[in-house]
């Protein structure tokens, strides 16, 4: 682990796209769900804020959260068990006047007073519906560099027919840029084909100015960050693009969810997405998998406590 990030603390959002794999969040929400064996998704952003020295993370859950509390406990695994920042979950009416939120904006709302009260500079936002290994400091450098008001990552990709085709489109929105010099100039909400600048819902923003803008979109009923948020301010505001070049897991339906979990077989995926940092996870001290006799496994990735 390294020394504290003074600059920076950071909010999760862990039901975001939830609506992607609604058959397997009837009792969990995205960020709890298995992945690569014996890890959940949440661990992976969780994991790279720790590595980055960013040990004050507010996690804002709207639903299904005894999985994910359960879970991440007091932080222990992640080095933030703290007297001084640490790990905070903060489920629906955690605060007064808190409710329920159909959105980012309405989720910060939630904690206006939590984020009134810290110390840090900037926040560090992100979604769990992603498993990647990522250095945020990278970002933040990278962020004051260039004087953004507002940085958010992204990586250029084929646009997944996951999210083209699904069912769910209009229950969540995902967008890409258009970008001239690293600036944002356009927004596109559900774009449909082509090679995107796909945006990975990482933002490193001004934390004061999270809460104006934030404020400003409560009380005028705005619900979506980027949406209604950075998109009706996108001419006002320096809004940098952060390219992304790494190995980046998206989690878009019960597909795309198998199909992720099975490119770990090749090492090379599995070198990309744990090779440059740790990632942590609860441990669960349970005995190591048993092959019974008669059994045949070939290149497989199993967790602790299995029967083969």
């Amino acid at each position: 682990m390294v020394n504290a990030n003074k600059k920076a603390m950071g909010i999760i959002f862990p039901n975001s796209f939830d609506a992607y794999v609604s058959n397997m969040v009837n009792l969990r929400l995205m960020a709890s769900l298995p992945f690569a064996s014996r890890y959940r998704l949440v661990d992976f952003v969780l994991s790279s804020m720790s590595n980055c020295g960013i040990s004050n993370v507010a996690i804002l859950p709207n639903r299904n959260y005894l999985s994910l509390m359960d879970h991440i406990g007091t932080g222990r695994e992640w080095d933030l068990a703290r007297k001084n920042g640490g790990v905070h979950i903060f489920p629906p009416f955690a605060e007064n006047g808190g409710k329920i939120s159909s959105g980012r904006v309405e989720s910060i709302a939630n904690i206006f007073r939590h984020l009134k009260e810290q110390k840090e500079k900037y926040v560090v936002m992100c979604d769990t519906n992603i498993a990647v290994n990522f250095d945020f400091n990278a970002m933040i450098e990278a962020h004051i560099a260039s004087g953004a008001d507002v940085t958010i990552a992204y990586n250029e990709q084929e646009l997944p027919e996951t999210f083209v085709k699904s069912d769910e489109i209009n229950k969540d929105f995902y967008y890409s840029f258009d970008l001239e010099d690293g600036r944002v100039k356009e927004i596109h909400v559900n774009p449909t084909e082509g090679v995107n600048s796909l945006s990975m819902n990482i933002f490193v923003i001004d934390r004061e100015l999270l809460i104006k803008l934030v404020k400003d979109a409560y009380d005028h009923g705005l619900r979506h960050f980027t949406k209604d948020v950075l998109w009706r301010h996108k001419d006002e505001l320096n809004i940098q693009g952060y390219k992304y070049e790494g190995y980046v897991v998206r989690i878009l339906g019960i597909n795309s969810y198998f199909d992720e979990n099975m490119k770990l077989l090749d090492d090379k995926n599995l070198d990309a997405l744990f090779g440059s940092d740790h990632i942590y996870t609860k441990v669960r001290d349970d005995n190591p998998t048993r092959y019974i006799q008669g059994s045949k496994a070939k290149n497989i990735m199993v967790a602790d406590g299995c029967v083969i």
